[in-house]
């Protein structure tokens, strides 16, 4: 059983993802972002994200993903995430029914050490692609970042009939570098893999346009569904935990209150440091 929340074209679906996504109509989603649990162990509020074996987990992500192919329309786009490890699987299973035009690295720093024994992971993998090469979205212009070349170092290039500057700007390349999102961000939201605001709106200026539908079978936070609204895109948000339904009911407007509680943003993490600190002596007292 899916239980369903839409106001002003957004909708948000309570429930398992592949029950979810079969109440979603064929061929009607313009852009699919999917960014799955990653069969690594998190904790998604009492919910540790872990299958008996990864052939389990691999064949629970071939069953969504072709789902989500179903749904998308003949012009439209997926971009999918998933661990580094199991990446080279879907790329395998994916490329056989849809066109990857771009496997991107989101690259990010880290101030912690990530590992001792091994170099750590810096980055996770996304896949694009899209199932007509030669007709889908694709809005280079809004998408434009800076070229340095050209716009701070200014060099010509003579290759041209008449040398000119290289071009101060350019769409960027497959390698994109956003800060993951940290609790003393004004974006953030108590979930352990929260997505940038930043990395959404890239992906959803690139493959979409005004009043397309956008699908995230994993809302997570709703920054997908949130993106979307800003961008003036219809979104769908599918999420099994209560918790981060609420999240997407307050972010979306969608609702004030859930089963009588009030849907504010008080971040968990921020409310353990600051009661922590009020009952922590101080040293100079």
């Amino acid at each position: 059983m899916v239980k369903i929340f839409e106001k002003n074209n957004h909708k948000i679906i309570f429930g398992d993802a592949i029950l979810a996504l079969n109440e979603i109509p064929d061929e009607s989603v313009d852009l699919i972002f999917a960014d799955p649990p990653y069969n690594i162990g998190k904790n998604f509020d009492g919910f540790i994200e872990k299958w008996e074996t990864e052939d389990q987990y691999l064949n629970w992500c071939y069953e969504w993903l072709e789902l989500c192919l179903k749904k998308l329309k003949h012009n439209g786009s997926l971009y999918v995430m998933t661990a580094t490890q199991f990446m080279p699987f879907f790329d395998i299973f994916l490329r056989k029914k849809i066109n990857i035009l771009s496997r991107i690295i989101w690259s990010y720093d880290s101030s912690g050490v990530q590992a001792k024994k091994h170099f750590g992971s810096m980055y996770e993998p996304i896949l694009f692609g899209v199932k007509n090469k030669k007709n889908y979205t694709f809005n280079s212009k809004d998408i434009l970042v800076e070229a340095k070349t050209g716009s701070k170092r200014k060099l010509i290039d003579y290759r041209k009939e008449i040398p000119t500057v290289y071009n101060s700007e350019k769409v960027p390349g497959n390698v994109w570098e956003f800060p993951r999102v940290r609790y003393r961000m004004e974006e953030y939201e108590d979930h352990p893999t929260q997505k940038p605001i930043a990395l959404l709106e890239r992906i959803i200026k690139a493959s979409s346009n005004v009043g397309d539908t956008i699908l995230d079978p994993f809302s997570g936070t709703f920054t997908t569904s949130f993106v979307a609204k800003e961008l003036k895109r219809n979104s769908i948000g599918i999420e099994l935990q209560e918790k981060y339904v609420k999240i997407g009911l307050r972010r979306l407007n969608i609702a004030e209150e859930f089963n009588g509680e009030k849907l504010e943003k008080i971040p968990k993490t921020f409310e353990k440091n600051k009661a922590l600190i009020k009952n922590t002596p101080s040293l100079f007292t």
